[in-house]
């Protein structure tokens, strides 16, 4: 085992957990400031894994194993590809934004302010050792365990609906998980019937499998993953979330949390099932595309601006999955970089609108209106958090789509031709929510709203700042994640489709 720097990172932000759960409750006020110090101590251990990994070497690096539970196969295993490490950054990123946007977020819930923060850096720290894990049945563990934290946020913190919100998440997430832990076990009999149980995952992509086994398998991880992402049709308890709980946990879920789903994808049902992928792979398409139709037509039918974002979301996850199953290089990195410019820009936007909505003291759309004359910061940190969400050209998620769209081309021009529509519904619901809240005459009720203070503002400028550095200059990222792309790509085994070109000199008769 090589120097633990991926537990530390994952570590530091749990024993920030532990911390506030022990601090008294007379010292709440302190709470954000040190959840506020664990999470950049964290961002900065995670500069320093960005600044260890090797792009050039490609698979896995700054790799931790030990034995955990033999009898099962079962590692303590970590590791990160160029995949994992983009959402591993995504996470630290995120996380002191969250903290820095909620700073009184955690005087709003039943329980203390400790109680609050406690469980944003219970989930950092959970999330990044899911993007880290090599094991399957270690990323099992946290992939169930990061459930806990975030229904305590959602059920304990935010909107008069978030009890019943908190247990239709949980009762989704378990029913995918329960699907999951039955895909888990058949693993564990394959392996062993192979020769010896294994959790590894360099072991299991070797395992021989039947077809029918393979895709059952399939079946059982990519439910899972499916309803984490959210994707149609398993997406409904996902607008109810984003209504109930804080802009905070909001971005959390979203962000972070539903990242998971998609990341699986690409990690454990491409890597693990590559026939089955193949196999499914045209159904697969067809859902993501009318998930891409389906939340853009519902979000321009939105009267909630949370309910909005949140249908926004399951317009995007669709992209990502469809760059994931379409096996070009163009869809497979299009689908990574757009997990982590969605992360942005959704945070942006779920940010800006919290705090709107907190000063007016309303989620409905109707109830504002010209609000830009009296807070003009605050219009046009919205107007570029919108902008964004719509992948326009020279911000982040435009290079995102365009890469998931070409790939698309290459393998089915009808279904890139169809998500294309997305992109004009994601104008339409996007520009029309901020001509009805930001334009206008402004309304009386509307009046009193206050512009951004310096701590909202500190918190919105990191995501903005990369949302127009990641717009003009990707490259740092795609170099990361391209070798890791490739790689799954290779072990799925599909040929990459090549341009129909020809190439013959001007004089020379083409070859038939």
């Amino acid at each position: 085992m090589s120097f633990p720097l991926l537990t530390i990172l994952g570590g530091v932000p749990l024993l920030g957990a532990l911390l506030l759960v022990a601090l008294p409750r007379s010292r709440a006020a302190a709470a954000p400031m040190v959840a506020l110090v664990c999470s950049l101590v964290t961002l900065g251990l995670g500069v320093v894994v960005a600044w260890q990994f090797d792009a050039d070497a490609g698979g896995f690096q700054l790799s931790e194993e030990a034995d955990w539970i033999p009898a099962l196969g079962a590692h303590y295993a970590l590791g990160v590809d160029g995949i994992g490490l983009t959402l591993v950054l995504l996470t630290v990123v995120l996380t002191p934004v969250v903290i820095l946007a909620s700073w009184r977020d955690g005087d709003l819930g039943r329980w203390s302010a400790n109680s609050f923060f406690a469980w944003v850096l219970a989930l950092e720290g959970l999330a990044i050792g899911v993007f880290a894990a090599t094991d399957v049945f270690l990323f099992y563990v946290l992939f169930e365990a990061t459930l806990i934290p975030i229904y305590f946020l959602i059920g304990g913190f935010g909107g008069p609906q978030r009890s019943y919100a908190a247990v239709k998440f949980l009762l989704y997430s378990l029913l995918g998980g329960l699907l999951m832990l039955a895909a888990v076990v058949g693993l564990y009999v394959v392996s062993a019937d192979a020769g010896a149980p294994s959790y590894l995952l360099t072991d299991l992509m070797d395992v021989p499998m039947e077809e029918t086994t393979g895709r059952l398998l399939f079946a059982g991880f990519f439910v899972a993953f499916a309803i984490k992402a959210p994707m149609f049709p398993v997406h409904t308890w996902l607008p109810d979330a984003a209504a109930s709980a804080t802009p905070g946990t909001s971005v959390l879920l979203v962000s972070i949390l539903d990242k998971i789903g998609t990341f699986g994808m690409i990690r454990f049902c491409l890597g693990l099932f590559p026939e089955a992928s193949q196999w499914a792979s045209p159904v697969v398409i067809a859902l993501a595309v009318f998930s891409v139709l389906y939340g853009a037509l519902v979000a321009i039918g939105q009267t909630d601006m949370r309910r909005l974002v949140a249908y926004t979301s399951v317009s995007h996850f669709g992209f990502i999955v469809l760059g994931i199953f379409v096996f070009t290089s163009q869809g497979g990195s299009g689908s990574t970089l757009y997990m982590f410019n969605h992360g942005l820009s959704t945070a942006a936007l779920f940010l800006v609108t919290g705090m709107l909505i907190q000063r007016r003291g309303s989620a409905q759309i109707a109830d504002f209106g010209g609000v830009q004359k009296v807070a003009p910061v605050l219009a046009g940190v919205f107007l570029v958090a919108g902008l964004s969400s719509l992948s326009l050209p020279g911000l982040s998620p435009f290079v995102s789509e365009f890469l998931v769209l070409a790939g698309t081309f290459r393998t089915s021009v009808l279904a890139a031709v169809v998500a294309t529509l997305g992109i004009v519904l994601a104008a339409l619901y996007i520009l029309l929510m901020y001509q009805r809240t930001m334009n206008g005459p402004l309304q009386a009720s509307a009046a009193a709203i206050p512009d951004l203070g310096l701590r909202e503002r500190l918190a919105l400028a990191p995501l903005l700042a990369l949302i127009l550095a990641l717009g003009f200059f990707p490259q740092p990222l795609l170099d990361v994640i391209n070798p890791a792309v490739g790689a799954t790509l290779s072990h799925v085994g599909v040929a990459q489709p090549e341009p129909d070109v020809d190439v013959s000199a001007p004089d020379e008769e083409p070859q038939p």
